[in-house]
């Protein structure tokens, strides 16, 4: 039945090794668990009912994924997209988070109908790619900000803005110290490492009482409190228009990015380039998003991580399922995910942020129409704590360097169109 299901001899793999790789993949992207509700619950959120919606996206999304695109690839609530939903809509913006959910929900929609109707290959393409990579990047350079700030690494100055925080604070050290086990860990192939770290460090701010054990395992937290609590009205206002879009090019990139990266090292790219049922991959991703925005969480979307699993032997989307499947029985260890600290969670997001970096290699430095708006996301995207305003600053910066040397060949309908959306937005706010 398995074989039927999801073709384990045509990709020459067995329902143990699939098995094996799908619980890789959970433990190389489980941190999500303990980071997703710690930074959601900033916004005003019931920490126990994000955990619960958190797991059960997850799980979700790599079922559909898993059934529909047969593609050994798992879901979970992207980082980057929800510090853009903690950091940027709720806690700069104003709006309530229950109004950010519906723009998570009505950015999943409209991923959902470019998937169906396959717009997205056309926005994508069309979009240079120094700014995709400037805007990976950029979202790396603000999870940095992020985390330093988490861990009081950096604290707010009246003189300089930002300046070095306690160095002697127990908090800090511990924040350090699992930033580095991390990379200790992942050079020796842990994949579990940001976890390792996770628990390392809270089991350290236990034995310093700067936490209460409550447990490991019990019934899961309620999800009522944040259960259809979108605020769909607010969300539709015109106002909203710039946040909605961010939310669903910060999830195509994403996405795309991943699916790219996943295919290619699964050996499962096609000689065209083409990944393999992107449309039903696409629809497995915008679905969870849409389902995940109701559950009460940020945008869901694949997950880098998906590689570790292709590392261990994943190649078919039996190992998307097994990954669903744990993030199920996950649901029984909240008070474990309730007892991390925040600080806890920093090297994580370090970690993260340093790998986001890594698409800096694929700018070309020596190309002024490359270098310029990439250097203008990377500077403005932390400095002004604004996904969106840092990707807004590039597409505009993209556009007037075209435009004043002379190279419009290299600009796009769609380029024009969102540097106009962006434009308006700076102007009228």
């Amino acid at each position: 039945m398995l074989d039927k299901i999801f073709a384990l001899r045509e990709r020459n793999t067995t329902a143990m090794r699939e098995a094996m790789a799908g619980l890789t993949t959970f433990m190389a992207m489980s941190y999500v668990l303990f980071v997703n509700p710690a930074m959601l619950a900033q916004t005003g959120m019931d920490q126990g009912a994000v955990f619960v919606a958190t797991c059960l996206a997850a799980a979700l999304g790599c079922l559909l994924m898993g059934f529909l695109a047969n593609l050994p690839v798992a879901l979970a609530p992207g980082m980057g997209l929800n510090a853009f939903f903690s950091y940027v809509i709720v806690l700069e913006q104003g709006h309530s988070w229950q109004t950010a959910l519906a723009c998570v929900f009505f950015s999943g929609c409209l991923f959902l109908l470019l998937s169906l109707f396959k717009v997205r290959e056309w926005i994508i393409n069309s979009i240079p790619l120094p700014l995709k990579m400037g805007i990976a990047a950029g979202i790396g350079m603000f999870l940095a900000l992020i985390a330093l700030k988490t861990a009081n690494i950096i604290v707010a100055s009246p003189a300089t803005l930002v300046t070095l925080g306690d160095l002697h604070s127990p908090q800090v050290v511990l924040a350090l110290i699992g930033f580095f086990i991390i990379f200790a860990l992942a050079h020796r192939g842990w994949h579990a490492a940001v976890l390792v770290s996770m628990l390392l460090v809270t089991a350290a701010a236990w034995y310093l009482g700067d936490v209460q054990f409550s447990g490991i395992v019990a019934m899961p937290p309620s999800l009522t409190p944040t259960f259809m609590q979108l605020d769909f009205a607010a969300a539709l206002q015109l106002s909203m228009l710039p946040v909605i879009l961010s939310l669903l090019f910060l999830d195509l990139f994403d996405t795309s990015g991943t699916l790219v990266a996943v295919s290619h090292k699964a050996g499962l790219m096609q000689k065209d380039g083409s990944v393999p049922d992107l449309s039903k991959a696409l629809i497995a991703d915008s679905g969870a998003s849409i389902a995940g925005a109701i559950l009460g969480t940020s945008t869901t979307t694949s997950y880098v991580e998906s590689t570790s699993g292709v590392a261990a032997g994943g190649r078919t989307g039996l190992m998307a399922v097994v990954t669903g499947g744990l993030f199920l029985v996950a649901l029984w260890f909240s008070p474990l995910a309730a007892m991390v600290p925040a600080y806890a969670t920093a090297g994580a997001l370090l970690y993260v942020a340093t790998l986001m970096l890594a698409s800096l290699q694929h700018v070309a430095w020596d190309d002024v129409i490359q270098a310029v708006p990439v250097s203008v996301v990377l500077i403005m995207m932390p400095l002004t704590f604004s996904i969106s305003d840092g990707i807004g600053m590039g597409f505009i910066s993209y556009a007037v360097l075209c435009l004043v040397t002379g190279k419009l060949e290299r600009t796009t309908l769609s380029v024009w169109g969102l540097t106009l959306v962006f434009l308006a937005k700076f102007i009228w706010g």
